[in-house]
């Protein structure tokens, strides 16, 4: 019987870069209140969002992808042909096929990187950086683009006061490398597919195609069941990761939640019983919630506001519709 050549990769794997961009529009909670019955401080006391950024025409997926890509590649201090894989999480790119990261890896400049898109909601990001880990150090590529990106005011329900003033649109991206120590630790990832109710699109494309339902398919989410499960549920997945890390929170300099909402945030810093020395990104409040973008866009706020350093030690969970959640600890670039 032949014997397979074992993989000869790098011993660890690292972010090296980061990258963001926010659409240029901005949009404050009075634009919301247009279109429902609330307030200004009811929404932020909900939340903690006060503006949001949504995309015009010109900056699609595609498009703030790839703004957000080249920003991360020069930071990693690498070259476009150097990456060996594009991995795009995403929940709002309408084209069935081909991947956007395909056409993402072309416009780049990648020299045929391996490219695709991943649908994981929130937890997106997490995802991504998880299989980045793995083909860096199982040798299938030295260099890998992983990219959050959203356009979720296509999918937002103007008129539905539960969300209409949640979601937010932008890009973030990291590159993955290689590594000679420890730089992103073990995954605690899953889903809660019996919860999946909780979260969901409102109705099938099939049934807008046939016009079962005139009105155009939004998110849509049971809010206090959303909120229970990730006060409760996911600091217990935050504690795993810190434990597979090896590492306490008084280790940690800085948490990264998924940027769902404020509220949520506070309840998991309390939960975990995390330092005041902790930073804790909060770029829900001038930026929404992002889905996959999220986590990426707050990392990189933190390292342009000099809140966070590079080499400091990361806390990064995100959480969303499925149910499914993707927590681990990183050195940030």
């Amino acid at each position: 019987m032949a014997k397979i050549k074992p993989s000869k990769g790098a011993p660890y794997a690292r972010i090296l870069g980061v990258g963001g961009y926010r659409p240029t529009r901005v949009v404050p909670n009075e634009v919301i209140l247009e279109t429902i019955d609330s307030s200004d401080e009811w929404i932020r006391s909900r939340s903690g969002i006060q503006t949001r950024h949504w995309a015009n025409d010109e900056e699609t997926v595609a498009a703030m992808s790839i703004e957000a890509s080249g920003k991360a590649i020069a930071d990693a201090g690498i070259s476009a042909e150097q990456i060996g894989g594009v991995i795009v999480s995403t929940v709002s790119h309408f084209k069935q096929t081909p991947a956007v990261a395909t056409e993402i890896a072309d416009t780049l400049g990648t020299n045929k990187a391996a490219a695709f898109d991943i649908s994981a909601g929130c937890a997106g990001f997490g995802y991504g950086l998880t299989l980045a880990k793995g083909m860096i150090v199982e040798g299938s590529a030295e260099y890998v683009l992983v990219i959050g990106v959203e356009r979720l005011s296509d999918l937002t329900d103007l008129e539905d006061r539960a969300t209409a003033f949640l979601f937010g649109d932008g890009a973030g991206a990291v590159v993955v490398g290689p590594a000679q120590e420890p730089a992103i630790g073990p995954t605690v990832w899953g889903s809660e597919g019996d919860k999946s109710e909780t979260i969901k699109q409102t109705v099938p494309w099939t049934d807008y195609r046939s016009g079962e339902v005139a009105k155009f398919p939004a998110i849509t989410q049971e809010g206090q069941a959303v909120f229970r499960w990730a006060v409760f549920e996911m600091a217990k997945v935050a504690k795993e990761a810190l434990d597979a890390a090896g590492i306490t929170a008084d280790d940690l300099d800085v948490f990264i939640p998924h940027q769902a909402n404020e509220r949520i945030i506070d309840s998991m810093v309390k939960t975990l019983k995390l330092p005041e020395s902790v930073t804790v990104a909060r770029d829900v409040r001038t930026t929404g919630n992002t889905s996959a973008a999220s986590i990426p866009l707050a990392m990189e706020r933190l390292l342009a506001t000099g809140e966070a350093k590079s080499g400091d030690t990361a806390l990064v969970i995100g959480f969303g519709a499925g149910l499914v959640y993707a927590a681990t600890v990183v050195t940030l670039p």
